[in-house]
């Protein structure tokens, strides 16, 4: 098995709790890109994570999580700004985001940090998120994508709270779908496919994001699972059923068990390897649900088999 290289934020999520009748906030290390890292490392990948940490004391406990997880650092810079906070306040199960820090703790690093060949030799290579929204990550995140020598996977993760008029969101249209087009993967939610293309059918975005150069598309859609589109066809994968109680982190842990699998199995050649793939990441979804979520509901295989069996 090879690695993986995860390119994008870390910071610290201040999640919305309730304890003893009085609403407080737990601190909890996140970041979609660091639970890729960490969701893919803990189910037995190679993980290598590139991105900013910031040298205060909340930085040092992300760097301390990442050597826990079993994620290397090889890409990791340290830089002297306050880690960035996101706030998190809840609707049910699902989460909303409002971030604080500036200039973002987890924006920058340049292309003159990135170890190409490492790049070069990995087999696969993540970027996405909220880190694209700012130079210099933007232009690390691009150098990185053509250094690239093996399968590139990509998450838009869009944050409507970071786009603040119609003309943001035409700008992040046009970047996520400069890496769609090579794309050998592209994993994105429903509510981030409404909110680029306006439309609520996940078909109809997977078949625009694949029209654009994109090899397989993946569009979770909460319970009722994913559409799973490919060049010889597709299907609505299902969900397990799960009592969720937190759903912080879950799709992220959708392309955590995607890029473990990518290593583990390799690029699938139709449509039916990608449904095997995205049925056990679905089910890795379902656990991280039933835990108070963020990086440390990420499961390891053994926890997956106990609740699920062989996958």
């Amino acid at each position: 098995m090879g690695y993986a290289v995860v390119l994008g934020e870390a910071l610290i999520d201040l999640l919305e709790d309730d304890r003893d009748g009085a609403q407080i906030y737990r601190q909890a290390i996140g970041g979609a890109p660091l639970n890729v890292a960490v969701g893919a490392a803990r189910l037995g990948g190679r993980v290598e994570y590139s991105g900013t940490l910031s040298t205060d004391v909340l930085g040092e406990r992300i760097a301390a999580f990442l050597r826990t997880a079993g994620v290397g650092d090889r890409g990791v810079r340290r830089v002297d700004v306050p880690t960035t906070l996101a706030v998190t306040t809840f609707e049910g199960a699902e989460p909303a985001f409002t971030f604080y820090g500036e200039p973002p703790s987890y924006s920058l690093l340049t292309p003159a940090d990135l170890d190409r060949s490492v790049l070069a030799g990995a087999d696969v290579v993540y970027t996405g998120s909220i880190c694209l929204l700012r130079e210099p990550f933007r232009s690390a995140a691009r150098e990185a994508w053509a250094t690239a020598g093996g399968v590139r996977v990509f998450d838009p993760n869009v944050r409507p709270k970071l786009l603040p008029d119609a003309a943001a969101l035409s700008a992040l249209r046009d970047l996520v779908e400069e890496f769609f087009a090579t794309a050998d993967l592209v994993k994105l939610s429903s509510a981030d496919a409404q909110l680029l293309y306006g439309d609520s059918d996940p078909a109809a975005a997977a078949d625009r994001i694949r029209a654009l150069g994109a090899g397989a598309v993946v569009v979770t859609c909460g319970a009722k699972g994913a559409h799973v589109a490919a060049a010889d066809g597709s299907a609505l994968q299902p969900a397990p059923s799960v009592a969720a109680i937190d759903a912080t982190g879950a799709g992220d842990s959708v392309m955590g068990a995607l890029v473990s699998r990518l290593l583990s199995d390799g690029l699938p050649d139709g449509l039916a390897g990608w449904q095997r793939h995205v049925s056990f990441a679905l089910a890795v979804a379902g656990l991280v649900c039933e835990r108070p979520g963020g990086a440390t509901a990420m499961p390891s295989p053994a926890e997956v088999e106990a609740r699920w069996g062989k996958i």
